[in-house]
């Protein structure tokens, strides 16, 4: 028998080095891009729901850079496309007492921070939520009524795919030679580095931040040909340079905007002067010298908060948050991924599944699965938490996980909530499934196996099944002369997503194991014969079962 499985385990070998996450790839996989684009409103409600109104300054910049498309003889009226918390709206009724402003933002959290702005007056602003890509502009203004569309740091959070549809929407409302105030991201800006260093590409130039919101990068020539495409010609067009420093966090961030005005003509006949289309030079442009009355650089102004700017542009972020857990009178506290950020980490070792609380909740009420024994944990992630717990009663305890972020983590979280002797009996490894280094590690500290192997939420990869149970199988003790109930055993605690019931117990079989109980909420179970039914008290354990959908497995060698 030990032959044998060797053998498989050697045939396996291929498929064996995966650990319960993904490999690394290159870009945003398919189901995560059509998520992104299913809830950009959700990713922006959170955000302005974290931010409020501290994240982008207010643009007073607005009146030195285009004074002239706002002033002049009558009341000029204004859309504000992607009004956010109102950091243009506000300045442009405070420096101009006849325009009108209409305000729209998909987000209503952003629109709802516009309405309670102390300066809001409906005499002066109407603020509405429209998603631009799918909703009809015209429902809340009248046609070829608009004198001025600003659109600054908006068109970027949209896929380019639908870019189109918004300018479409946008040209309903626009005056015949009304305009299109314009600026947002450049290709080459320092976000874009950084995010090019990670799996956060969407397509060419999108890419998608830590907190799910969107970007884009423009070039001259995309912007140009979009824009042409539904008949809005460039009369401004520029890249604008500047150094954001902060001394204090040593962070010098090269920011790179394009800027430009657009002019939409019913007119087939239209078209631009050669001198409106020179004054690209009033930004920056690399190679091209600024004319003599051009506008100094140092005199543009960065959109946002210094502060704030280190998370918008891909510099370190707090990402992170604490969970606290109360488990057998002990109070636990453990630093995790922030669920802000989890949908961009390869790895599942950065987050607290359903599962582990669970588990983590037994293990505490009913110490005697694991008193006096050697306890092997695969896949405890970051948290620990069936570890800590364990740790309390177990002879020996090893906590393993193949991520080193997580373990990184994982060390921290022990360290801070353990203190000796639990905290020196806690033993953390690394283990990659099916890798051999890894494996021999583990035997050289304990030659005798374990008597119990825990896994929780591991698994979740089909491909990882095998290399799971292959490894487990080297691990366990093979001591089967134990009485019953007290041979070694191994508990697996998930929930059912991409592998079912019927795959578990064929690669199970596969090494050598034998489900010996099984446990499903809510399930019909004989309790006089069930091992895992007597781990429940009697009374109500309801708050430590999280979801319905959860299930345990108790397996024995064969």
């Amino acid at each position: 028998m030990e032959s044998n499985t060797e053998n498989n385990v050697k045939q396996q070998q291929p498929a064996q080095r995966i650990q319960i996450y993904p490999p690394t790839t290159t870009g945003v996989s398919p189901f995560w891009i059509a998520k992104y684009e299913r809830d950009a409103k959700k990713y922006w409600d959170q955000f302005y729901r974290r931010h409020q109104d501290k994240f982008f300054k207010d643009r007073h910049y607005l009146d030195k850079e285009w004074d002239q498309y706002f002033s002049g003889s009558g009341r000029k009226v204004i859309l504000e496309v992607g009004c956010g918390a109102g950091n243009a709206v506000f300045p442009l009724i405070a420096t101009y007492p006849d325009v009108f402003v209409y305000a729209c933002d998909f987000s209503h959290r952003a629109v709802n921070l516009v309405k309670a702005h102390k300066e809001f007056n409906e005499t002066r602003v109407s603020a509405f939520v429209c998603d631009l890509t799918s909703d009809d502009l015209g429902k809340h203004i009248s046609p070829a009524s608009i004198d001025v569309v600003t659109m600054i740091f908006v068109l970027s959070a949209v896929s380019p795919e639908k870019m189109p549809l918004v300018l479409q929407n946008i040209k309903k409302v626009l005056k015949p030679n009304g305009y299109v105030l314009f600026r947002d991201y450049a290709v080459g800006d320092l976000a874009q580095e950084r995010f090019s260093t990670k799996d956060q590409q969407i397509s060419e130039n999108f890419y998608v931040r830590g907190d799910g919101t969107r970007a884009f990068y423009f070039s001259n020539e995309f912007l140009t040909s979009l824009f042409k495409e539904q008949g809005l010609d460039a009369e401004e067009l520029g890249l604008c340079c500047k150094q954001v420093e902060n001394r204090a966090r040593e962070l010098v961030m090269n920011r790179r905007w394009v800027q430009a005005v657009f002019r939409y003509s019913d007119s087939v006949n239209y078209s631009p002067s050669s001198e409106a289309l020179s004054k690209s030079d009033l930004c920056c442009q690399e190679n091209i010298k600024p004319k003599a009355d051009a506008e100094p650089i140092k005199d543009f102004v960065v959109d946002m908060s210094e502060g704030m700017a280190v998370e918008m542009f891909g510099a370190p972020t707090n990402d992170t948050e604490v969970i606290e857990i109360e488990l057998g009178g002990c109070d636990i506290k453990i630093i995790v991924l922030s669920k802000e950020y989890q949908h961009t980490c390869k790895s599942t070792g950065l987050m607290l599944w359903e599962s582990a609380r669970l588990m983590a909740a037994i293990l505490a009420r009913n110490p005697s699965i694991v008193a006096g024994k050697r306890v092997l944990e695969l896949g405890a992630g970051c948290g620990g938490i069936c570890s800590m717990v364990a740790v309390r009663s177990a002879s020996i305890m090893v906590a393993t996980d193949g991520d080193r972020k997580a373990l990184e983590l994982l060390n921290q979280n022990i360290t801070s909530n353990l203190r000796p002797p639990f905290l020196t009996k806690l033993v953390m490894k690394k283990l990659e499934w099916g890798n051999r280094d890894d494996i021999d590690a583990i035997k050289a500290m304990n030659n005798e196996g374990f008597e119990v192997i825990i896994g929780t939420d591991v698994t979740y990869i089909p491909d990882a099944i095998l290399p799971l149970f292959s490894t487990a199988r080297e691990l366990i003790s093979s001591n089967n002369s134990a009485e019953k109930d007290q041979a070694p055993a191994l508990i697996l605690c998930h929930i059912f997503r991409r592998v079912d019931e019927r795959s578990l117990l064929s690669a199970a079989s596969r090494y050598g194991f034998r489900l010996v109980d099984k446990w499903a909420k809510g399930s019909p179970t004989n309790e006089s014969q069930s091992l895992i039914s007597s781990w429940f008290p009697e009374n109500n354990f309801e708050e430590h079962i999280p979801t319905s959908a959860l299930n345990i497995m108790y397996f024995e060698l064969d």
